[in-house]
């Protein structure tokens, strides 16, 4: 789909095209964005930064945004809790935000076990055995173990380690 659309700048500043700016190698769309916004490309992505250019043109072309919905968005902003995700071992982002707040999510799960209400289907020495996962323990033949290694010596008469015998462990071949 072809732009034919001509967006008008300030004053002074040469009116540019959306054609013109989709053939504009990156080198003159970092210049551009020099130029336009104070500061060099946050990202290589030139589509993005087409869209920013383009959209920052059809703002000038158009007003943006009027400022009584300016002053409503700022104020929504204040008043909410923002997200941020931190890059590991870069400094923490809240420190220059007073409204963020930092949340994680702590779980006692043991993350090589499927989440409670799965069933772990194994088949040994020809039969199906099915075991229920509960929030605490599990569930096999209509009784409860602790864990999985208790139904594992339950089934075969010898001491396995149940993430094994259930071909759960990484990189561990599965149980016979």
């Amino acid at each position: 789909m072809k732009a034919n659309l001509r967006i008008v700048g300030r004053p002074g500043r040469e009116p540019m095209s959306l054609d013109r700016l989709a053939r504009m190698e990156p080198n003159e769309l970092q210049q551009l964005h020099l130029k336009m916004f104070g500061c060099s490309l946050p990202s290589a992505n030139s589509q993005q930064t087409r869209r920013k250019i383009a959209r920052r043109l059809q703002e000038e072309r158009e007003g943006g945004l009027p400022e009584s919905a300016r002053q409503h968005a700022l104020a929504i902003a204040r008043q909410a809790s923002l997200r941020i995700r931190a890059r590991s071992g870069a400094k923490r982002p809240v420190d220059d935000l007073p409204h963020a707040t930092v949340t994680s999510i702590v779980s006692d799960h043991d993350p090589r076990l499927p989440m409670p209400g799965s069933v772990i289907v194994k088949e040994y020495h020809g039969r199906t055995i099915l075991v229920h996962v509960l929030d605490e323990g599990f569930e096999h033949d209509g009784r409860r173990f602790a864990s999985l290694s208790a139904i594992a010596r339950n089934i075969t008469g010898t001491r396995w380690n149940g993430l094994v015998f259930f071909g759960l462990a990484k990189g561990r071949t599965r149980g016979r």
